[in-house]
């Protein structure tokens, strides 16, 4: 465990992992994560949950061919339906993913999953969105091939550093597919917008590329 590791480290480390070891997770860390969660809830106006036991949730043939099926235990996205709700679930569940990093875990993010299964408590007017496969991977993954600063920003050549550093974070980031469809631009009074480009889970993926540009750049992209 190595809780020190501070959040751009988690981001330079963590990688998404399809393929796990039966190992449950211990007690210790159990408690770490749901605390982390009633914080991230609280902030976020969420109801995420830790299911130690991910059952059967990844019992779809892709995801027994994508390795999921091995996962241990499942992270259920859970919140009150709103417009924002994906992109809320995005920025909220990938804090949670880079603290899982610090915690020694590995995480990937799976839209695709057995919905009944998944045994997740949602309330009259909250909605299911995206699940987090969680437990400790056979291997740590490897880094997926990115686009260029220049393919998703629109912004002068001038653009301040923190701006650069933001992006640079924010490529990091995981997205449906590992397709990158965003568009993050900068206004001359300093300002930044963020463009959803994508035809599935583009909310979502928009919430995480804010968390990761927020780490990166310093800059409060709360949701």
């Amino acid at each position: 465990m190595n809780i020190e590791m501070n959040d751009i480290e988690a981001i330079l480390a963590r990688h998404s992992v399809r393929n796990y070891l039966p190992d449950r997770i211990e007690d210790e860390k159990v408690n770490l994560l749901k605390r982390k969660i009633d914080e991230l809830n609280l902030s976020g106006n969420l109801h995420l949950q830790f299911i130690e036991d991910a059952g059967s949730t990844y019992n779809r043939l892709l995801n027994r061919a994508m390795g999921l099926g091995s996962a241990p235990s499942v992270i259920a996205c859970v919140g009150a339906d709103s417009d924002d709700l994906d992109q809320r679930v995005g920025y909220y569940g990938e804090k949670l993913v880079l603290y899982a990093q610090k915690l020694g875990l590995n995480t990937c993010w799976a839209g695709t999953f057995n919905r009944r299964n998944i045994g997740a408590e949602i309330a009259d007017g909250e909605r299911l969105v995206i699940s987090i496969a969680i437990g400790y991977g056979k291997e740590q993954g490897t880094p997926h091939k990115s686009k260029t600063a220049e393919q998703v920003t629109e912004a002068s050549d001038d653009a301040p550093e923190w701006f650069k550093k933001g992006v640079e974070m924010a490529l990091l980031a995981p997205t449906a597919v590992n397709q990158q469809k965003f568009l993050i631009k900068y206004g001359s009074d300093e300002t930044v917008e963020f463009v959803d480009k994508a035809m599935m889970l583009g909310q979502v993926d928009l919430g995480i590329v804010k968390c990761h540009f927020e780490i990166g750049s310093g800059r409060d992209m709360a949701i």
